[in-house]
């Protein structure tokens, strides 16, 4: 992706390693500070591999953990930077309702994190949302400010503005050595880098990758069944592009939480999927899964059948996706615990996307030596014991 007229460097004044969504954003928030960056990425680009590609995610301002609701007016306010910038449209508002059982713990906190906010019985739901259906006695948390991110537009959005104020982009450059240093030297397939800074963004990979750096961090890839239903009849479900996107919290038929998203990236067809997936290896996670019938699959099915009876139960459209999950499914946000010049962003859970603006100013301010914009207390490496072993 760099430029044919692009002359080859090797001094940067900080290198970031996977462009992302999270790498991207740190890459631009450091060019607006008119730091000399260089964007490394293992694959050329566009590419499916890793956890930034498609083209819809859902972002929302109810968060049942107070630190990300805190951050979210910031992430709002900074995708609306990025499409002045841009001249281009990355948000639509669509709303999102939270469904569960009245008292769950998450759910109150969510409707907490909303302020001023609107609860909505079964009969309510029904007649605002027709698509939907509650069971007996359980309410839906409105949050209207949500809606959907266009993944794969923001994605060639930031890294344009990155481009734009000097940033160089290096596409199929796969990270083979880091040594670390007062200088880090970072080598790829087509060159040697240096630069006194290096943020490590590298998704999926990102374990595997800094075992070499003497970091052990509990991350676990998983591979994600991404699900597209039909409508039975074409506009006739209450399901289409004007419906809100929806999440579960605490319902007996969505362990670890089910989400959907409205028609809007396959007409007629809504994005249902678990929010979980089976252990893979990064490498191998495009290798054709047994015919055997997913648990997933049937799980959602099941849950359609119940919540969304305006779609056919069999998925008609399915692709798959890549999470990185920490055990407690907060980021890891923080420097090397050896190396205080190599910043390490990872471990998005799946929640990851909405939030990216404001991760790549936290990795950006923590490479930088400033004081962080949020509190950084539950992204620490530290919480996690045992990790530093040898390099």
């Amino acid at each position: 992706m760099s430029a044919p007229s692009q002359p080859q460097k090797s001094t940067y004044d900080v290198i970031v390693i996977g462009a992302g969504i999270q790498g991207s954003f740190t890459a631009y928030h450091l060019a607006q500070r008119h730091k000399d960056t260089l964007l490394l990425e293992q694959f050329l680009l566009p590419h499916s591999r890793g956890s930034s590609h498609g083209q819809s995610r859902i972002i929302r301002s109810a968060y049942p953990q107070e630190y990300y609701s805190r951050m979210m007016p910031d992430s709002f306010r900074l995708w609306q930077q990025l499409e002045a910038e841009t001249g281009t449209t990355l948000y639509r508002q669509t709303g999102l309702v939270v469904l569960g059982p009245p008292g769950e713990p998450e759910l109150e906190a969510c409707r907490r994190s909303l302020g001023a906010d609107e609860v909505l019985d079964a009969a309510a739901l029904a007649q605002r949302f027709p698509g939907f259906r509650l069971q007996a006695g359980q309410v839906a948390v409105l949050d209207s400010t949500a809606g959907v991110l266009f993944a794969d537009r923001a994605l060639r959005a930031v890294q344009e503005v990155f481009r734009r104020h000097g940033g160089t982009l290096r596409d199929g450059e796969k990270v083979l050595r880091v040594e670390p240093g007062a200088t880090v030297t970072v080598a790829t397939a087509a060159g040697v880098y240096k630069a006194p800074r290096l943020i490590i963004t590298a998704g999926a990979w990102t374990g595997a990758f800094v075992e070499q750096l003497g970091l052990r961090l509990p991350l676990q890839p998983l591979r994600i069944d991404v699900c597209y239903w039909r409508e039975k009849q074409p506009g006739s479900a209450g399901l289409g592009s004007v419906s809100p996107c929806f999440l579960t919290l605490g319902l007996s038929q969505a362990p670890h939480g089910i989400y959907g998203l409205p028609s809007i990236e396959y007409p007629g067809l809504m994005k249902v999927c678990h929010h979980h997936g089976s252990p893979t290896d990064p490498e191998k996670r495009d290798q054709a899964p047994s015919s055997a019938p997913h648990p997933d699959i049937v799980l959602l099915s099941s849950f359609i059948s119940s919540y969304l009876p305006g779609l056919e139960t069999q998925p008609a459209v399915m692709e798959t996706c890549l999470y990185t999950n920490t055990p407690d499914e907060d980021f890891i946000l923080d420097r090397h615990p050896k190396f205080s010049n190599i910043i390490i962003g990872a471990g998005f859970s799946g929640h990851g996307f909405k939030l990216a603006p404001v991760v790549g100013k936290l990795l950006c301010e923590l490479s930088l030596g400033e004081e962080p914009s949020h509190s950084m207390a539950h992204f620490a490496i530290t919480r996690f014991p045992g990790v530093l072993g040898a390099a």
